[in-house]
Formats: C-alpha cells, sequence, structure tokens
C-alpha cells in the first residue's frame, strides 16, 4: 500500500485546525498541523517567527517541514493558508498526495477574522481597528492571489453552511473513495 496523504488547504479561518483531527480520526490517519508542528520546533508562535526572523525565514522553514511531513505513511496535514502558493510545495503536495481546499466565502472569512491577533497578516489590521471594507478588499486580494492554487485542488468543500459532521462525513467518503482506485 503506498502513502495515504490528505492536505487541507484553504484560507486562514477555513476550518483546516477543527476538520483535520476529526476527519484523521475518522480515517485512522495520523493528524498534522503544519504550523504547529513549526511552533514546536522552533519554540515560538508563528507570529513571533514573522517579527524576529519575517515572512522569508518562515517560508522556508514551512518548505522544509512540510517536505519531512510528506513522507508520513498515513496522514492528514493542515497547511498554513499560503503555503500552497509556493510552486516546490504545490509541486510536492500534488505528487504525494490529495489536496481539500476548504473553501468559505469572503463574507464569513471576515466575521471570523475581524477580531484575530494571531494571524500574522492581519494582526495590523485588527489592531489599528481598520474598517470592514478594508478587510473585504485585503480578503480578496489574497483569495485572488491564491484562487489558481485552490482551484487546482483534488477536492473543493465548501464550508460555509455545512456542519461539521457533515463536512467531515462528505470528506472521508471522497478520501476513501480515491485510495480505493489507486490500491
Amino acid at each position: 500500500m503506498s502513502n495515504r496523504l490528505v492536505y487541507l488547504t484553504g484560507f486562514m479561518t477555513s476550518g483546516k485546525s477543527t476538520i483535520g483531527p476529526i476527519l484523521a480520526n475518522v480515517l485512522g490517519f495520523e493528524f498534522f498541523d503544519l504550523d504547529k508542528v513549526i511552533e514546536d520546533e522552533e519554540k515560538q508562535t508563528i507570529i513571533e517567527i514573522f517579527e524576529k526572523k519575517g515572512e522569508d525565514y518562515f517560508r522556508e522553514l514551512e518548505s522544509k517541514t512540510l517536505k519531512h511531513l510528506s513522507e508520513s505513511k498515513s496522514a492528514v496535514i493542515s497547511l498554513g493558508g499560503g503555503t500552497i502558493t509556493n510552486k516546490n510545495n504545490f509541486d510536492l503536495l500534488k505528487r504525494t498526495g490529495k489536496i481539500i481546499y476548504l473553501k468559505v466565502s469572503p463574507d464569513n472569512l471576515y466575521k471570523r477574522l475581524k477580531n484575530k491577533i494571531d494571524r500574522p497578516l492581519f494582526k495590523d489590521m485588527v489592531l489599528s481597528e481598520n474598517s470592514e471594507d478594508d478587510f473585504m478588499n485585503r480578503i480578496n486580494e489574497m483569495l485572488e492571489k491564491r484562487k489558481e492554487f485552490y482551484e487546482k485542488a483534488d477536492i473543493v468543500m465548501e464550508t460555509d453552511s455545512q456542519p461539521l459532521g457533515r463536512t467531515v462525513d462528505r470528506l472521508a467518503k471522497k478520501i476513501n473513495e480515491f485510495f480505493d482506485e489507486k490500491d
């Protein structure tokens, strides 16, 4: 049996870290949250890494950690929101597993992000109390940049109005179908 890797991608707050461990449990796979693995290895939060060492350092670390995790046998791996936009990362994901895009509307992303200060790319906006328009522009701009990668996912799952359990059940069924075809 070959490796069975599932990569969860999507915008920050799309549910990757919430759905990931539940999905892994249902499938009988290990679960890894890429950001948490990096935080544990660096003994710093993602925000601290961004602030002290910069985004370029973080992205390099992210790629190296992803490569290591891609050697797992059966795992659900929750990616950071921008992981997929690095061409080498994207090629690795496509080559080693199935990519699932958890799609959330910009309005729901705004509702989830507007008070969060643990997201490096939005922290300043929250702290300086930017307007809803400013937030929505930033979200739409980032979604547009990532769109070409997100749309190449093996499964696109809209999660706006679906209960968590139903999302997990539908994903588990699709993933099992993928891997049953492969074996």
